[in-house]
């Protein structure tokens, strides 16, 4: 009997300590809230809005997860001026790196990044912050694609006259930041999902 005890008590502290780790390798923003343990996620990943710094709302956590989620975007995107009182954060937008620029970060799904690569694409961000119905605050991450709305490839030659009045040498400079000038349009093709988690699994994180 004595054996068999000990080793039920082993069993459970092995669990009680398997668990303590599992909790504290989640990152330091994010946990259940005390009155609800069972944290669900989507099939697809991160819940979006995200619960992060769960507990009593105070103007400390509240200012560590705005200045949080804006440092994020800064590596992203150049912020408009954000607005702490509103709870709102806004990006101006950019345009999508394709596989040429392999080493900027920002299109993590390949097939979105094989179409920036060969059509002019351009995201926004949007983040906003609000108070959780038990606490801590729930994180909102959009980002939008648009793509430019224009008649033919700039360089397409089908069509054209075989005699060109246009040099064939003719240097061109290609603007690889973002465009906004009014003589471009865009229109909106959805929203660049993988973007968003790559964005929440970052704010989510202790660094």
């Amino acid at each position: 009997m004595g054996t068999r005890r000990e080793g039920t008590v082993r069993g459970r502290a092995g669990a009680l300590v398997a668990c303590a780790l599992a909790a504290s390798s989640a990152g330091c923003l994010t946990a259940p809230p005390v009155d609800n343990p069972v944290y669900v996620r989507n099939a697809d990943g991160i819940e979006n809005p995200m619960l992060v710094s769960p507990g009593q709302p105070t103007g400390s956590s509240y200012k560590e997860v705005f200045e949080k989620a804006q440092d994020v975007l800064g590596d992203y995107f150049d912020l408009q001026t954000p607005n702490a009182y509103d709870g709102r954060i806004v990006t101006k937008p950019r345009i999508a790196p394709g596989y040429e620029q392999f080493l900027k970060r920002g299109n993590p799904d390949p097939r979105q990044r094989l179409l920036a690569t060969f059509q002019s694409v351009r995201q926004t961000a949007t983040v906003e912050i609000k108070s959780g119905e038990r606490g801590g605050y729930l994180v909102y991450v959009v980002v939008e694609k648009e793509l430019e709305d224009v008649a033919r490839p700039e360089r397409a030659t089908i069509g054209n006259a075989v005699f060109q009045e246009k040099p064939t040498v003719a240097r061109e400079v290609e603007v690889v930041g973002p465009e906004t000038s009014a003589d471009r349009a865009w229109f909106k093709i959805g929203r660049d999902y993988a973007f968003e988690q790559e964005i929440l699994r970052r704010i989510r994180q202790c660094k």
